[in-house]
């Protein structure tokens, strides 16, 4: 019983990781780097979503590459973050609003962090790659 349960838990997350993270490809947002999430969860309890994950992760890589390649790119990378945020903080705040209230606040104001997370881990992936090139 409690593997079934398990097993459903990570269908269901890992599930709604790659459907967010589809629509996140066409829309501003990491969408590739949810999908490689929700694949990696996925293939703890389903094995056979294991030669997915290959080749997602590498065209998550060279997205978060391009995502940082230029100051251009990177600074309106940056404002999408803050747009998110400062969406979510009127989402917050102005109840009137559709789906007005905390909970649609949050889940923006986290999306805006997560986006400065990611990049952050991507500026400091290309510098430190662009670094050991330089060296040798």
């Amino acid at each position: 019983m409690a593997s079934t349960a398990k097993r459903m838990t990570v269908l269901v997350g890992g599930g709604l990781l790659v459907l967010i993270g589809i629509v996140l490809v066409v829309l501003p947002g990491p969408g590739l780097v949810l999908v490689l999430g929700g694949l990696l969860v996925l293939s703890s309890e389903f094995p056979a979503v294991d030669k997915y994950i290959d080749p997602i992760q590498h065209k998550a890589m060279e997205a978060m590459e391009q995502t940082v390649s230029s100051p251009l790119r990177l600074a309106g990378s940056i404002l999408v973050g803050a747009a998110l945020i400062a969406a979510g903080v009127l989402w917050g705040l102005v109840k009137t609003l559709p789906l007005g209230g905390w909970p649609t606040g949050s889940s923006l104001i986290l999306s805006g962090l997560v986006a400065w997370g990611l990049l952050v881990y991507s500026y400091w992936r290309v510098r430190n790659k662009r670094a050991s090139a330089a060296r040798g």
